[in-house]
């Protein structure tokens, strides 16, 4: 990722749906509230949370495993988020817990303890909101050993 700032854009279709548009050349995306509040007809702020930490953390992982000429695909990422009351009694997002699967058994992949041991250190999303939430983060490899 770039420095620099992004830009999204709402624009409220009808209730709790909004469209969010991203910039020229992307489809934009609506979000929705689940009833009895919305329609689902879309993501969930929570879920666009989740799914932004699941894609930040699968990005890192992915690019460091690179960095090394290593092939991991398919990865596959599982992000829950724990939506809870806090002392004030307000819905929050209290945890998020991010499994990644690596498409290949670990034995396959050069420079792994490495790679493990700081991929998440340049996730900007996990480590952004991490102050504030809790990110547990777990890797397996494609036999389903845990890994990290």
């Amino acid at each position: 990722m770039a420095e620099g700032s992004v830009t999204v854009r709402l624009q409220q279709a009808q209730d709790y749906q909004f469209d969010v548009h991203f910039g020229p050349g992307l489809a934009p995306l609506r979000a929705d509230e689940p009833p009895p509040l919305g329609q689902g007809a879309g993501p969930t702020p929570v879920q666009l949370l989740a799914a932004a930490v699941g894609n930040c953390l699968s990005d890192s992982l992915l690019f460091a495993l690179r960095k090394f000429k290593q092939r991991p695909e398919p990865i596959a990422t599982e992000v829950t988020a724990e939506v809870g009351r806090n002392a004030e009694g307000r819905l929050r997002v209290l945890a998020l817990r991010a499994t990644i699967t690596l498409g290949v058994p670990a034995e396959q992949l050069d420079h792994l303890a490495r790679v493990l041991g700081s991929f998440e250190t340049y996730c900007t999303v996990t480590q952004s909101i991490a102050g504030a939430i809790p990110v547990s983060v777990a890797v397996l490899d494609a036999h389903g050993e845990v890994l990290k």
